[in-house]
């Protein structure tokens, strides 16, 4: 039963930073491209960042890059999502999934499976 767990959201003032983490279980993370995508309210889910099986790395949003930093452990079966200097525009539930190739989808959200999500909220 292939399983996505994220967690380290939580409350962070404008300019500082979290870790999110993503375990996964009932597959080998390493065949995998793991991605996270966010989901504001009112707005469409949007992806963020993705790694692939190769480590390569995709951005799908400008703003991010350079501030969030992801990586795997295959041997823990966990990605994490390092996020620096937070904007409020960065506040959403962050999602964790999973695609069934090896190389990260060209939109950022065609996933076949994802978690439950962790809330992120950027506020003085």
């Amino acid at each position: 039963q292939v399983r996505l767990v994220e967690s380290g959201g939580g409350l962070v003032q404008p300019g500082g930073s979290l870790r999110l983490s993503c375990t996964a279980s009932g597959f080998t993370l390493d065949n995998h491209a793991i991605g996270w995508y966010r989901r504001a309210p009112g707005k469409e889910r949007e992806g963020v960042i993705c790694i692939g099986s190769s480590d390569d790395i995709t951005y799908y949003v400008d703003s991010v890059w350079g501030r969030f930093i992801i990586s795997r452990d295959n041997a823990k079966n966990t990605v994490y999502l390092q996020i620096n200097s937070l904007r409020p525009e960065d506040a959403a539930v962050y999602y964790c999934a999973r695609d069934f190739r090896r190389a990260c989808p060209p939109l950022g959200y065609e996933y076949d499976y994802w978690g439950q999500g962790t809330q992120v909220t950027v506020s003085s």
